[in-house]
């Protein structure tokens, strides 16, 4: 059986690309510096050419609340071209099973938690990832025209905040933990007294070890075949400062953590309800902290050849 990864040197589509390849699937895929996912009738003739049975959507334009903030038009109109591309591709190839992978970050900002599938289009959006989060709605609306019009078995899952090994560390479009992990050990590296924290550090996130995530979209091609999208969560919740302090400890900074509470928090809260993948039977194996290490041992040893600035 072959699967085709897009974004396949990515954060994740490289562990479900490991994944798929220990399973005994033959992998095939792209990362966006060698596909232009946005050349529409590039990626219908990729597609075309390797016909997978199975297709992971993991291409996508991605940062954290500075980058979502600074650059919503690409935010929306990137993700909008790169999913409806891969999505009609696979409809010309006669994909079997696609795997459209969203974010949590589609639910609205004051949803009740831990956030159901079904609060979905229920509210008002995170006005700082507003766009990225439209254009995944998008996303899953197309998957399930598909399967309504077609009768496909194509599926959407919403994972929770993925960190881990290949992860971006760049500060101006990286994720909180890969920033956090980045500028403490810059702050222990240059004796920093303090290292500066966005918003006052309340806001509650929940986590997964990509590893884990990886391990949960075969749970979910293999078991999964309902139009709902649904949720990948780790079923644990910590709050910014707690984390923040984590790391530190992890990386061995011994400043103060200063949190700027001009800067914006983000959703308050945002804690997954993953019960109907628990339900068939997948459970994450990884603690936070053992991931936050492993992390930070990759980063450590990529710092060398540029991968993280």
């Amino acid at each position: 059986m072959v699967i085709y990864v897009a974004g396949i040197t990515g954060l994740v589509g490289s562990h479900i690309a490991k994944i798929a390849s220990s399973r005994g699937f033959h992998v095939e895929g792209k990362a966006s510096r060698d596909l232009d996912f946005t050349d529409r009738q590039a990626v219908i003739a990729e597609i075309l050419e390797v016909k997978p049975d199975y297709l992971v959507i993991a291409a996508a334009r991605v940062g954290g609340i500075g980058a979502n903030s600074k650059f919503p038009v690409e935010f929306l109109s990137t993700n909008l071209q790169i999913q409806t591309n891969l999505i009609d591709a696979a409809h010309y190839a006669k994909v079997k099973k696609v795997l459209f992978l969203g974010s949590s970050c589609i639910y609205p900002k004051l949803s009740r938690q831990p956030i159901q599938e079904g609060s979905l289009m229920t509210g008002k959006l995170e006005e700082s990832n507003e766009a990225y989060a439209l254009a995944k709605i998008a996303g899953i609306g197309l998957i399930d025209a598909y399967r309504k019009q077609y009768q496909y078995s194509w599926i959407s899952a919403m994972p929770t905040n993925l960190y881990g090994p290949g992860d971006n560390f760049d500060l101006d479009s990286s994720h909180v933990l890969p920033a956090l992990i980045r500028k403490f050990h810059e702050g222990k590296v240059s004796r920093s007294d303090s290292v500066e924290i966005w918003g006052d550090g309340t806001p509650l996130r929940e986590f997964l070890f990509v590893e884990d995530f990886a391990e949960a979209c075969f749970t979910l091609l293999d078991q999964y075949d309902n139009p709902a999208p649904i949720n990948i969560g780790s079923g644990q919740e910590i709050s910014i400062a707690k984390l923040s302090k984590l790391i530190a400890d992890i990386v061995g900074f011994e400043g103060h953590i200063n949190f700027n509470e001009l800067m914006p928090n983000g959703t308050p809260r945002k804690f997954l309800d993953s019960s109907r993948i628990f339900n068939l039977g997948w459970r994450p194996n990884t603690t936070l902290e053992t991931g936050i290490t492993k992390t930070f041992d990759w980063y450590l040893e990529n710092l060398t050849n540029g991968q993280n600035q």
